[in-house]
């Protein structure tokens, strides 16, 4: 039997009900969302069911919503059954005030490094981590720089030339 993203969505839903949300599909990859407290049941299951097998984690990374209130952080998890070539995508989203959510390590060997990195860039604090310190940035950092919480451009400045950057000024000297 060919694995489809119909049966995958059955299979979730038969298992966890009401509580995944927001099922899509966009170039072929199914993806949707899960609380932040279900998401290692939620992987246990998509690895353990013989006929779901998602026994690799391609990715996992951050997101920051900084308007999306109670819920501005999200983890996205990329799951791939190596067997069928099927893959599918969930996320996690947790407050900024409480960014904990539980780690994937003992699960997936790559979760490891992928996990430190997020916590490096944005904070999210992986309970139960074997390691989590930075890893791409100081240790005195004591800010996570991949927040949108800053401006993306100080419009007081007056060192600088757009025109070195390729806005305004004359175009095809």
């Amino acid at each position: 039997m060919s694995l489809t993203n119909e049966h995958i969505k059955n299979r979730l839903v038969e298992k966890f009900g009401e509580a995944l949300t927001n099922f899509e599909e966009s170039y072929g990859i199914m993806s949707f969302q899960a609380p932040k407290e279900i998401n290692l049941k939620v992987m246990q299951f998509l690895y353990d069911e013989e006929d779901l097998a998602f026994r690799f984690m391609t990715d996992l990374c951050g997101v920051h919503y900084p308007d999306n209130a109670g819920a501005e952080l999200g983890v996205v998890y990329h799951l791939h059954n190596l067997v069928q070539n099927v893959r599918l995508r969930f996320k996690v989203f947790t407050a900024v005030e409480t960014p904990q959510v539980f780690t994937a390590t003992k699960l997936f060997a790559t979760a490891n490094w992928q996990e430190r990195e997020t916590y490096d860039f944005f904070g999210i604090d992986f309970v139960g981590h074997p390691n989590l310190v930075r890893i791409l940035n100081v240790d005195e950092m004591d800010y996570f720089p991949l927040r949108k919480e800053f401006p993306l451009e100080d419009q007081t400045r007056v060192d600088k030339d757009d025109e070195m950057f390729g806005r305004g000024g004359s175009v095809g000297i």
